[in-house]
């Protein structure tokens, strides 16, 4: 099935781009200035931000669902602890304007075919899909939809919000938003509250037998440092096929030092389902004969995957805001991976 935006979605988002960059929103909005928009025929639900104030970055981007919300307020309350490996689990959509070294051949074929050309510093419009756990990528066909409904939507809300910054808070309730729908075949201002689950659903796999073998060699003695994170040099299989960033997971004694597992981890087909094999992975390097007493991690996801593991087995599992033998082999496989030409 061809999944790629039609010529006629293409032509509707230039069109919007160059609207958009005569309207210039960012001059008088800011990235926390959020309202919503809900897909008409989906209900799927995106929360717009106009970027470029400062003028670094110029760009729309919709935060896909309650999730992708969430991931823009955790990032902006993180500040200077903000990090790319965060952001890129965010899922949204971006329509920015880039310097000309930074277009695709794909996106200057498709300028091609509309007779677009585009001279100077941000002037050429950029389409680009933000999968949790995956390279920016081009947009396929659903994904030009909801941005052509965002950059609408942009043009129609942004000259109001010039007039009455007030109508993106409709009511003295926290997490209250505007939320533009449509129905009865126009768009209208609807004010939606948005509840943000604190709850995470994992379906979490497991080696019972690896499991049991662990069970029986505790209690533990030693303390562990264990660490998954995204590596920084994406991966694509195949050509054309969206590029991602592999996972890391390190376990490593706190005493000796000594290595005692490395797993490179998928985020396909999503970052949950790669979550759901981490407890068991962490099982089955334990039960070979290395049972703890405790596990030190960084991450809150792991925390969270691996406590009904250590509250079952008997061992204690903390959140530290360093773990220096980590760091340790992190650099220690930079090196080796610089002298090797990688």
């Amino acid at each position: 099935m061809n999944n790629t935006p039609s010529l006629d979605d293409w032509k509707k988002l230039y069109d919007l781009m160059a609207q958009l960059k005569d309207l210039a929103p960012w001059d008088w909005m800011e990235e926390d200035d959020i309202f919503g928009i809900q897909m008409p025929e989906t209900g799927d639900l995106g929360f717009v931000s106009v970027m470029g104030a400062l003028g670094e970055h110029l760009a729309i981007a919709v935060y896909q669902g309650i999730k992708g919300l969430s991931g823009f307020w955790q990032m902006h309350a993180k500040g200077p602890k903000l990090t790319a490996e965060f952001v890129l689990q965010i899922p949204q959509l971006q329509a920015s304007f880039e310097d000309r070294d930074l277009i695709s051949k794909e996106d200057r074929e498709v300028m091609k075919k509309l007779g677009l050309k585009y001279r100077g510093a941000q002037a050429w419009p950029q389409f680009r899909s933000y999968r949790p756990g995956c390279f920016p990528w081009l947009i396929e066909k659903e994904e030009a939809k909801m941005l052509i409904c965002t950059l609408e939507q942009v043009l129609q809300v942004a000259p109001r919000f010039k007039e009455d910054p007030k109508i993106l808070t409709p009511t003295d309730t926290i997490h209250d938003y505007l939320v533009r729908v449509y129905d009865n075949g126009k768009w209208e201002d609807r004010v939606q509250h948005i509840e943000f689950r604190e709850d995470k659903t994992i379906n979490v796999v497991m080696d019972e037998e690896a499991l049991e073998h662990l069970r029986a060699l505790m209690p533990g003695k030693l303390t562990l440092e264990i660490d998954l994170s995204m590596m920084d040099e994406p991966v694509q299989e195949k050509r054309k096929e969206r590029p991602f960033f592999p996972f890391m997971l390190i376990l490593v004694d706190q005493d000796s030092g000594m290595i005692l597992g490395i797993d490179m981890l998928t985020p396909l087909p999503s970052l949950e389902e790669m979550w759901s094999h981490v407890p068991a992975i962490v099982v089955e390097k334990l039960a070979q004969n290395i049972p703890p007493r405790e596990i030190q991690v960084k991450d809150d996801m792991l925390y969270f995957l691996l406590q009904p593991v250590a509250q079952e087995l008997g061992f204690s599992i903390k959140k530290q805001s360093r773990l220096k033998q980590i760091e340790h082999t992190k650099r220690e496989l930079r090196n080796f991976t610089n002298r090797l030409g990688f």
